[in-house]
């Protein structure tokens, strides 16, 4: 889906990315685990009324997608051209992915700045030619260091993540100055403590860097399904040069100065642990070669775990988003992930933990108390929103709880990346409203018909109504459709306008739904979970 008026506001847009992912396969958890989270952090910063850039894509060259493409008999374009529009892009969809751009790595507007890329760094003498023979795994497309191998039973050396082979490659390639780059990017790391995250990827990082960095090959020459190199075009561009230029060539490199200049660099890389020394090396390097700006952060999620094994196809635990949509709903797993795992560490996902949130946090504590406030205005109040009459010590508790949770999930959410923190903090508020309703028992002071009685009912069943108000706009990055029927039903759109246009660092404003609205008792907003086929 294309997000809008990401470009009405001035000044530099807050510029997100995900990696652009491979498709020598339908996608899977992991991919949209990494996709939602960037999805959710930018729909939080065009809440705050910001100007965002929010960039996916696929990265198709490289020698595994061709093998991919031989093995199904397909040419590679034809195999990208299908894996994109009939898996990739239906998902991000599905999954109500609010994305600018989607970036492909055939597509002409980036090939054509890749070459222009590589060849001003050959023209600085940033690139020289020379042979190298080495490890190889295609799965990563990387050349492995001998150390970071491991080895079966057998002794044969293995791709610490994928768990197969390495090949041995032996070739005449063109090598950027890498080891040059050391010093400076340590300098960097050390006056931007936060540009890589969390610590425990840094440390590696930094670590990896002080060891001394080896120059890289930036060209291939014993296949042909890449950017070819421009001065000799028996080459073509490594893979993840070609990749990482993606984050360049789609905001406008070479291209569109204006958009470059007021998006460029990103904010935000959000990457897989497994890709870290890619983004927090070698793209840095290259843009200090060009004397272009560096990222922000470059923020490394772990891994989802099935059994303790990353999810993935290569290692056949591989699960369908849809696979969980179909059962739980969208918002639901757009909740549930973020929710339950710390983001930058790794996670396991169950199905049962899944059922037991769901039923728990989102059944029970939010839908249920959108629906008992609806209907109880709906039964005392004729569907008419009541006064605020006379607020005591209880209600101001309530507003000092918002305006808590609204200041933690800003904080945590918008500037941490503690989608977990910033949740909890939401649902925190969420568990103190209906406490206060079972406090209040609003059902047995609805039996008092004195006219203090009536302005009590009326403060209650405002305050709880106001508060829900306030949750619709605080969950709206992370569970859009739902927040979008909440305060439909609240009849806040006719009042106060649309959802979108609610400033996320205002929702903690007590008072804003305004007396007179009419309230009206929608569909359930998560349904009782159905028992799944055997």
């Amino acid at each position: 889906m294309a997000a809008t008026g990401s470009e009405e506001q001035g000044g530099k847009a807050y510029y997100v990315t995900t990696p652009i992912y491979y498709v020598n396969d339908a996608p899977h958890l992991g991919h949209a685990y990494t996709t939602v989270a960037g999805d959710v952090l930018t729909r939080w910063h065009r809440q705050r009324g910001e100007k965002v850039w929010y960039l996916t894509g696929t990265d198709e060259h490289g020698q595994k997608i061709m093998r991919t493409a031989e093995a199904n008999g397909v040419t590679p374009q034809e195999w990208c051209d299908k894996l994109v529009e009939e898996a990739w892009k239906p998902l991000w969809k599905h999954l109500n992915i609010a994305n600018d751009d989607f970036i492909r790595t055939t597509e002409k507007r980036h090939t054509a700045r890749v070459q222009e890329f590589v060849q001003d760094l050959y023209d600085k003498d940033e690139v020289y030619k020379g042979g190298y023979e080495g490890p190889y795994c295609v799965g990563c497309e990387e050349y492995k260091l001998p150390g970071d191998l491991i080895e079966d039973e057998n002794g044969v050396k293995l791709c610490p993540i994928h768990k197969k082979p390495v090949e041995i490659l032996k070739e005449e390639n063109y090598f950027f100055k890498l080891s040059e780059y050391g010093p400076k990017l340590l300098a960097h790391y050390e006056a931007n403590p936060g540009f890589i995250q969390p610590e425990s990827a840094r440390n590696e990082v930094v670590n990896f860097v002080k060891q001394g960095l080896q120059d890289l090959s930036i060209s291939r020459s014993t296949f042909d399904w890449g950017v070819p190199v421009p001065w000799d075009e028996k080459h073509v561009i490594y893979v993840w040069v070609d990749a990482l230029l993606n984050y360049a060539t789609a905001v406008g490199y070479g291209a569109n100065q204006e958009k470059f200049d007021t998006t460029f660099p990103a904010d935000v890389h959000l990457i897989g642990k497994d890709i870290l020394r890619f983004h927090s090396v070698i793209w840095p390097a290259m843009l200090m070669a060009q004397g272009l700006p560096v990222p922000g952060r470059v923020v490394a999620n772990g891994w989802l775990m099935v059994g303790g094994e990353k999810m993935s196809k290569s290692n056949l635990t591989g699960i369908k988003p849809q696979d969980l949509t179909s059962h739980f709903g969208v918002d639901a797993y757009r909740w549930y992930f973020l929710r339950a795992i710390a983001f930058g560490q790794d996670g396991s996902f169950s199905w049962e933990d899944f059922s037991a949130r769901y039923t728990s946090e989102l059944a029970n504590d939010y839908g249920n108390l959108a629906s008992r406030v609806a209907a109880m205005v709906g039964k005392y109040f004729g569907g008419t929103l009541p006064a605020d009459a006379a607020p005591g010590d209880a209600e101001q508790a309530v507003r000092d709880g918002l305006a808590t949770a609204v200041a933690e999930a800003d904080r945590k959410i918008g500037e941490e990346l503690d989608f977990a923190g910033g949740i909890a903090a939401v649902f925190d508020f969420v568990k103190q409203v209906n406490g206060y309703l079972t406090e209040q028992e609003p059902w047995k002071v609805a039996k008092d018909d004195s006219d203090e009685g009536r302005a009590r009912l009326a403060t209650i069943l405002y305050t709880a109504s106001d508060a829900l108000r306030a949750l619709a706009v605080l969950l709206n990055a992370v569970m859009p459709e739902t927040s979008q029927k909440l305060w439909d039903s609240l009849g806040a759109a006719e009042s106060l306008g649309a959802l979108a246009d609610q400033r996320v660092q205002d929702a903690g404003t007590w008072g804003l739904l305004p007396a007179g609205t009419t309230v009206t008792k929608g569909a359930v907003l998560f349904p009782r979970l159905e028992e799944p086929a055997a």
